[in-house]
Parts: structure tokens; sequence; C-alpha cells
């Protein structure tokens, strides 16, 4: 089998997802058979690679899952957290493969989030270059103006770059409260909170309803269940084959 660059087999291995690995990589934190690793360097399943001191197992053959859950408010979407507050990988006890999120919700927000063990998969889903879209429910305060919803549609800069045109859709208006439902096809860091912020308004609530076709439906906060194969085949046509 030919040699893996090492990112790739960290995301294979259900550790990471490949931007962490690289991330852990440039930190100096990997090790292939004891000596540190950098970017572009690569192993095969046979070499002994470390993260901290932790080996990590690289099997040859897994089982991929793909999961989707509902996560509530007041969860932070890592697999720990130094400052012990509640993680989703606490909801996940019953699946035994090492999934890991792929992108992120905040932790006062809530919704779809999407869960796995397939590398090449999450990469496609997080890459730039795809722009899958993501919906929102967006609940705001005070009232909002066309001017408003005008800007938030054609853009706002965020750290001096503009993001993409947005669909914004009224969905409730009523005296100091409006619903929002927001169509982004990036994902920057807080992008909702920060555009909404931008125009001047406050978010009261935000949940994610969708990921390009994958739509959060009935499933209650908290819960979980894996994608279907038709869901599982409707996302990989929206990101592209690798």
């Amino acid at each position: 089998m030919a040699d893996i660059r090492i990112q790739k087999l960290l995301a294979d291995a259900g550790f990471c997802s490949r931007r962490k690995a690289e991330e852990l990589i440039g930190a100096g934190r990997v090790q292939r058979n004891g000596r540190p690793v950098k970017l572009g360097d690569k192993a095969s399943p046979k070499d002994i690679i470390t993260v901290d001191g932790e080996k990590v197992l690289l099997p040859r053959k897994k089982n991929m899952r793909y999961i989707m859950l509902h996560k509530p408010r007041g969860y932070v979407t890592t697999v720990s957290d130094d400052q012990g507050r509640r993680c989703v990988m606490d909801l996940l006890d019953e699946v035994e493969e090492r999934v890991y999120p792929i992108g992120r919700l905040d932790r006062n927000s809530e919704g779809l989030l999407l869960l796995t063990n397939d590398g090449n998969f999450a990469n496609g889903i997080m890459h730039p270059s795809r722009h899958v879209s993501k919906t929102y429910r967006v609940t705001v305060r005070p009232a909002v103006t066309e001017q408003q919803l005008v800007q938030l549609a054609d853009g706002i800069v965020l750290d001096g770059k503009k993001t993409l045109p947005a669909t914004v859709v009224v969905q409730t208006n009523e005296p100091g409260r409006v619903v929002l439902q927001i169509t982004i096809r990036e994902g920057r860091n807080r992008q909702i909170r920060r555009m909404c912020e931008a125009v001047g308004l406050e978010v009261a609530r935000l949940r994610r309803t969708s990921i390009g076709p994958l739509k959060l439906g009935m499933l209650q906060p908290g819960k979980w269940r894996d994608l279907t194969p038709d869901e599982l085949r409707a996302i990989r046509n929206a990101i592209g084959k690798e």
C-alpha cells in the first residue's frame, strides 16, 4: 500500500478532521516512529503515529459512520473541553466508532450537526470551494428594516472580506421580534451572529435547520441518528465526488 499524507491518515483513522490534523502537525505535536513530522510528510498504516505521545490506531478498514445530531444549546462542539463544559460527544455514548464533528455550532446555537469518522467526507463538506449551503432559523431583535435585509443578503464585510451573497426570508414579523430564514454558502466563524450584529441586530436564538440537502426535520434536541443511504447519496452529490 502506497504511503499516505499523515494528515489524511489521522482523518481516516477518525482521530480528527484533516484540517485539525494539519494544525497539530504544524504545531509539532505529531510524530512518526518517534520523530516529529512536518506538513507533506507521508506514512503507511504500519508506521507508529503519535499525537502528544498518544498512539493513533490506523486500521486498514473501518466501519464508516455518518451521523446527524440535533445539538442543544449549552453544548460545545468539541470532542472534549478543558473547562468542564458539556460537549456534543457526551450525547453519543452509544456510538462505538470514534467520530468527530464536521464544522461547528457555537455553544449558544442549536440544530443540525454532522459527525463522522470519514475524513474525505468531512473535508468535502468543509472545503470552502464546495459552497455547501447551510440554512438557519434566526430570531432577532428589534424590528428589521428593508435596508438591513438587503445588507444581509448582499454580503457583510467580516475580517476585511465580504461574505458571499445570502438568501434571507422573513418568516415571522412581530413587534420587537423577527424570525428570519438565512441560507449561506460558506462557514466562517460565528458567521450568522456576526452578520446580524454588523447591521445592528441582536440574535436571540439561532438554529441550523439544514446542510445542503440534509434537513433536521423532527429530530429532537439531544437526539441523533445515522444518515440514510438516500441522504448520504444526496450530500455526496452536493459536495461532488472526491
